[in-house]
């Protein structure tokens, strides 16, 4: 069983995620979205951080209270989900050029993709295995400097709405 603001916050994590990207890159002038990471639009010399920073710590809180309210999810997929909640709040507390930036942003990216392997249902541990892909994708692109910006919304995009689709379908499932 899912609790009913699990659905509330697992719905708001990918608004707030994808909104404050798209508004924080609106508002900067040279930002190329195929190119850059999200992370340089909530760095310390970024204009608008502000903006960013607030998006993926909302998205870092969402994940966690999603966790929370995932009953019939095991709960050590739902410990995973919470810490990776919590990695990326962290991002925000962290931001680029500082030294911890890079490790807390690769815990939330590798803690989001593990998570729903131990959710116990196939379905579940394909997107995790389809999470790990587009993390690799990312890894690949971040060594290549090439799409990295891209790959990475890809990437935090599905990381971000795969808690919405369990918290629905667990309810849509249990009313059936």
């Amino acid at each position: 069983m899912t609790a009913p603001w699990a659905r509330v916050s697992s719905a708001l994590a990918p608004v707030a995620l994808i909104g404050g990207w798209t508004i924080a890159a609106a508002r900067t002038a040279d930002f190329d979205s195929v190119r850059d990471t999200i992370s340089a639009l909530a760095a310390i010399n970024a204009n608008e951080r502000w903006i960013m920073t607030t998006g993926l710590a909302i998205t870092g809180i969402c994940h966690v209270v999603t966790a929370t309210g995932l009953r019939s999810t095991p709960v050590s997929a739902r410990v995973v989900l919470a810490a990776g909640g919590v990695a990326t709040a962290a991002v925000a507390v962290f931001p680029q050029p500082l030294e911890t930036h890079a490790p807390v942003a690769a815990a939330a990216f590798g803690l989001l993709s593990v998570w729903p392997l131990l959710a116990g249902t196939r379905r579940s541990r394909i997107a995790g295995l389809v999470l790990l892909a587009l993390l690799a994708v990312f890894g690949v692109s971040l060594r290549s400097e090439r799409w990295v910006g891209l790959s990475e919304r890809v990437l935090a995009a599905a990381q971000s709405f795969w808690p919405a689709v369990v918290a629905f379908h667990t309810q849509r499932t249990l009313n059936h």
